[in-house]
């Protein structure tokens, strides 16, 4: 009988075998953490799901059905003319176009608002954070400050500002105001971004002999894709959404369709039309719900990767 040695990984094998499992205990699926933290993520997905789902039945009933009282019961005879009216012939005033003529006024206000600022602030915040320059504290302190000054206290002022100018009213001293107010925060999440990539691929750059603007365009802009959608959703969302300056900065054959959503559903004409109103809100929201849900992932990574950080 031969008697045959242990190999060294045999040795191995058995001794972890030893020493039993390793690793995080397994935890159980119905244990009191789980049942705690889905049970509270189920209540408030609920709390938040539940006005949306009104707002889609009810928009989805004549006025006889919406009568009957039960907002919450899906519609008997489901209808789109309160959409068709919302968007192509509510009254909003002595208007009577819906919700279009907003869409539109909105998608000239939005577009080159959201490409004004995030432009001007990628700059700003790679200059204040790959070259310092004299006075780059300073300026940098005073774009803080900027970024957290309530609009309300600014409201005069650039009107007067815009009447000087000879823009009040319009468009563009619209598109002017919303760039201005959007630059320091944004400002302050490219500064923050830039500044947590890595100082090598600078410094190498410079050696290389690259400029200010090829360094940007050729190292920074490829590698900041995540913060940029941050900034596209954070100005998309607030300009889109804008009712303050929209009411005060323009005249109603330019007004954007937060304020044209505000006239109809406040119109005294008439019976008031719930399946409408609930319409058009959808209508107004769609927008940035439809940019959240596409570049959500997006967002995620932009936050994680140095948006926030100091």
């Amino acid at each position: 009988m031969v008697d045959v040695a242990a190999s060294p990984s045999d040795a191995g094998v058995l001794r972890r075998d030893e020493a039993g499992p390793a690793g995080a205990k397994p935890r159980h699926a119905l244990s009191r953490r789980n049942i705690f933290l889905y049970g509270t993520l189920i209540v408030v997905a609920l709390y938040y799901l539940l006005p949306l789902y009104v707002m889609i039945v009810t928009s989805l009933k004549g006025m006889p059905e919406i009568r009957l009282g039960n907002i919450f019961s899906p519609p008997v005879e489901i209808t789109f003319e309160p959409w068709v009216k919302a968007w192509a012939t509510a009254c909003t005033g002595l208007n009577c176009d819906g919700l279009s003529r907003g869409f539109w006024n909105s998608v000239r206000i939005t577009v080159p608002s959201v490409l004004l600022s995030i432009a001007i602030a990628s700059v700003n915040g790679y200059a204040l954070a790959n070259w310092r320059f004299k006075g780059a504290d300073t300026f940098f302190i005073i774009l803080i400050v900027g970024a957290f000054i309530p609009y309300q206290v600014m409201i005069y002022p650039i009107v007067i500002i815009l009447r000087e100018i000879g823009i009040y009213g319009t468009l563009t001293g619209l598109v002017i105001v919303h760039s201005i107010f959007g630059m320091p925060i944004l400002t302050l999440l490219f500064r923050n971004y830039f500044t947590s990539m890595p100082e090598e691929l600078f410094r190498a750059a410079r050696v290389d002999g690259a400029g200010f603007w090829g360094i940007y365009l050729r190292i920074m802009l490829p590698m900041s894709l995540p913060i940029f959608v941050v900034a596209i959703i954070l100005q998309v969302t607030g300009i889109w959404n804008d009712f303050l300056f929209g009411v005060v900065y323009t005249r109603p054959d330019t007004y954007p369709m937060t304020v044209q959503l505000n006239n109809i559903v406040n119109s005294v004409q008439g019976v008031k039309e719930y399946n409408v109103n609930m319409a058009a809100t959808i209508l107004t929201g769609l927008l940035p719900l439809i940019v959240y849900f596409i570049s959500g992932k997006l967002f995620v990574r932009g936050i994680a990767a140095g948006a926030v950080k100091g």
